[in-house]
């Protein structure tokens, strides 16, 4: 199973999901306290779904969760180049605060794939999401919700 982690207490309110995990495995690494948040358990699809930046969650209540499609256009390298480092920014903090964090080789190795990534070489324009594009590549494909 799969996880969404909610601000708790949010039943209803727009905005109030914090992090995703794909299994049990990346829940438990997570820094975070679990007994803080609302955490929902939901299908390997929506996860996926998520995760590639196809569906936004717009809320919960209960345990229900709200989707929404999305639609992602990047209608340039310089847009696209600005995504990455956004993600970057907060991925280098992780990387720089957890060096014994257990997955932190799978997190400096992505930030080695978005560094490598050559944006001359993509069509533009990229009518997917980053994300969705490393995983039509073959490539690890991972979203910044997921950052433990």
């Amino acid at each position: 199973m799969s996880y969404f982690i909610f601000k708790n207490n949010c039943d209803n309110l727009e905005g109030t999901l914090y992090k995703i995990a794909e299994n049990q495995n990346d829940l438990n690494n997570l820094n975070i306290i679990l007994s803080d948040y609302k955490i929902i358990e939901d299908s390997q699809s929506n996860f996926d779904a998520v995760k590639l930046c196809n569906q936004s969650i717009i809320k919960y209540n209960n345990n229900i969760i709200t989707y929404l499609d999305n639609i992602v256009i990047f209608d340039n390298s310089e847009i696209l180049k600005q995504y990455i480092n956004n993600f970057d920014i907060i991925l280098k903090k992780f990387l720089n605060n957890n060096p014994n964090h257990p997955q932190f080789n799978k997190w400096n190795n992505y930030s080695n794939q978005l560094s490598s990534l050559n944006l001359g070489l993509i069509n533009y324009p990229l009518n997917k999401s980053l994300e969705q594009y490393f995983e039509e590549q073959g490539q690890p494909s991972l979203n910044p919700l997921q950052l433990p």
